[in-house]
């Protein structure tokens, strides 16, 4: 076959590889927003009141555009890991992030092709859609953890507000004055939201929709609660700051204990680079066998390959344990 005809077989498996996964995505990600509603509207509908309109709008700017154009642009971005609904909450833009995934994606794409032939570019896409999803995941991990931490200062203001008589409203404004970001910038927009109308509990879910965290859905549905049946808020909220405290205490605690696993990964993932470099200052000829032979190619690509799933299991099996 001559190289031009290898060129076009090779960008033809690349597309249809790309197409496959990215159907394959689309569909993992339905089936999970699917099983989020689900489990949503099974918590809530025993509290359920009639949504107007304009709450549903507010709430979720995309249900006030439901064109399958948006539709389809919205799970794309899901498919690289960029929630539109959270455009506000990264450091960059999404086209930063994406784009600046594609380059090291090109490198890694080049690399592969030059040990294992040119058919090894079809994984340039699914590796950039790693790369970006992993990039927009350490961001929402990262505020997450933020607001997770400062989610026990921001129950003990509202408790000390209550208690001396200030109202809710009032308490979640002072969060949003004394607290730091991100927290500060999430109760900052649920005032505004209030003030201007919105109802507070369609305040409250949106809130907890848009960052994804538990505690926060259980904030939303203790003040809900308490609007509409009255009772201990203060008890409450309390009893729920304990609760985090004593999770953000245990996630230390596991953390502490997993750094030496941790430290383990990084020796092993450290030690081939360390010896590969050694040798080529060394005995240059000796680690050039590697580089400039086929046999040598494909063995340098099966190292990456064990190298990189095996940091996948380690990362995995200490996730898991920290879970």
């Amino acid at each position: 076959m001559n190289p031009h005809a290898m060129r076009w077989l090779s960008w033809s498996l690349l597309l249809l590889a790309g197409l496959g996964f990215a159907a394959w995505l689309l569909v993992r990600m339905q089936a999970r927003e699917q099983k989020f509603r689900t489990r949503l509207a099974a918590a809530v509908s025993p509290h359920h009141r009639a949504r107007t309109p304009d709450a549903d709008t507010a709430a979720s700017p995309w249900r006030g555009s439901p064109t399958p154009w948006a539709v389809l642009c919205r799970r794309a971005a899901l498919g690289f890991g960029f929630d539109p609904l959270r455009a506000d909450q990264y450091p960059l833009r999404w086209w930063i992030g994406i784009s600046a995934c594609l380059l090291p994606a090109r490198a890694i794409g080049g690399f592969l092709a030059a040990i294992l032939g040119p058919l090894a570019l079809v994984a340039v896409l699914p590796i950039w859609i790693v790369l970006s999803r992993s990039l927009f995941h350490l961001f929402d991990h990262r505020r997450a953890l933020r607001l997770f931490t400062q989610m026990p200062d921001a129950l003990a203001t509202i408790v000390r507000a209550v208690r001396v008589g200030i109202p809710v409203a009032d308490g979640l404004r002072m969060v949003a004055r004394d607290l730091p970001e991100p927290t500060a910038a999430e109760f900052s927009r649920l005032s505004s939201q209030i003030a201007i109308g919105m109802p507070p509990d369609e305040a409250l879910r949106a809130m907890a929709l848009r960052n994804g965290l538990q505690e926060y859905r259980f904030f939303a549905t203790a003040l809900a609660l308490q609007a509409q049946t009255g009772g201990g808020l203060t008890e409450t909220l309390e009893t729920l700051a304990d609760v985090i405290r004593k999770r953000v205490a245990l996630r230390a605690r596991g953390h502490a204990l997993a750094s030496e696993a941790r430290t383990s990964v990084i020796i092993l993932l450290s030690l081939p680079f360390f010896a590969g470099g050694a040798l080529a200052l060394l005995n240059p000829h000796y680690i050039a066998v590697l580089f400039f032979t086929p046999g040598g190619r494909r063995l340098l690509g099966i190292a990456i390959l064990s190298l990189g799933m095996g940091m996948l299991v380690m990362r995995s099996i200490i996730q898991r344990s920290l879970s």
